[in-house]
């Protein structure tokens, strides 16, 4: 590897490291190959998210999304030598070198941030499914480009299907997380007529659920549609090498987790940011690497066939 190259990665490692720790502590699972791919990945990812989440005004940000989308073709173009000076282009058209990632699924991230851009909100489960495939489901179908499937693995076929429902799982449980942070920056992700179902369509601007609302009710049922997500998607595990699926089931069994933590105290996401110490990630990363994961949705799956 070039210094230049060997270089952006690093910068995409040293940007992954700080913003995204449970991303970066799946990832530390990976061979270095792999690591640096899922690097620049998330890299570019977050590029996109900042210019989303920024303070700009909407039209900036959609100029300054479109021109991320231009950087993405001339990635896809190989027009990105290794001297270029943005890091995460050379570090990103690299790992699009090495392995087959699906860079359309970055176009569908794009996609999806816009819909931020232009307060979209979401009347009903499939309409929100649809966003969060394009925010969450292409970074799983581009995670699978890294990963690969182990040979001779059965129903091949269906892991990207497989990656895209766990990329959904993620991404509700992120949107419990940060119910009363989103409501902050103007945003409601869950639908409109889930809302309406448990009284709180006036939202969550206080440290309290809103009055005469069945907060908990709401949160246990979408909980329980989170968890419906991690079971299907979990079927991805037994088709990964050992240590690609003890990364995925390292940054999904971390999720689950905090989906735990949600259930037992749902009003804990109305007074702060719900995280787990590092001893309970640490768990989970031994529990991943020893395939635990991986053998249980095996079995469970030959029975479901059986």
């Amino acid at each position: 590897m070039s210094p230049p190259v060997q270089a952006a990665y690093s910068y995409c490692e040293a940007v992954t490291g700080q913003q995204a720790r449970n991303f970066a502590y799946g990832i530390r699972l990976l061979p270095n190959e792999k690591r640096q791919a899922m690097s620049a990945l998330y890299a570019f990812s977050r590029r996109v998210d900042d210019i989303g989440d920024g303070e700009l005004a909407p039209e900036i940000k959609r100029t300054r999304l479109e021109s991320t989308r231009e950087l993405l073709d001339r990635i896809r173009n190989g027009a990105v030598e290794e001297d270029d000076t943005d890091p995460v282009a050379v570090a990103l058209a690299d790992a699009a070198r090495r392995f087959p990632l699906p860079l359309g699924g970055l176009d569908e991230l794009i996609d999806g941030v816009l819909m931020d851009v232009r307060g979209a909100t979401y009347e009903t489960w499939d309409d929100l499914t649809t966003y969060c495939r394009c925010v969450a489901g292409a970074i799983g179908r581009l995670s699978l480009g890294v990963f690969g499937t182990a040979p001779g693995t059965p129903d091949a076929g269906r892991a990207a299907e497989y990656a895209d429902t766990l990329g959904l799982a993620l991404q509700l449980t992120n949107i419990l997380r940060d119910v009363r942070e989103d409501a902050a920056n103007g945003r409601t992700y869950l639908p409109a007529e889930d809302l309406d179902k448990f009284g709180c369509s006036a939202g969550f601007h206080r440290a309290t659920p809103p009055p005469g609302s069945d907060f908990a009710g709401l949160v246990h049922f979408e909980v329980r549609r989170a968890r419906a997500l991690f079971a299907e998607g979990y079927r991805l595990l037994p088709m990964l090498d050992r240590r690609s699926g003890a990364c995925v089931a390292a940054m999904a069994g971390i999720y689950r987790r905090l989906l735990d933590r949600i259930e037992r105290d749902p009003e804990a996401v109305l007074r702060g940011r719900v995280s787990l110490p590092g001893h309970e990630k640490a768990y989970v990363a031994v529990r991943g690497l020893s395939g635990l994961d991986a053998r249980h949705v095996s079995r469970l799956t030959t029975r479901g066939r059986a």
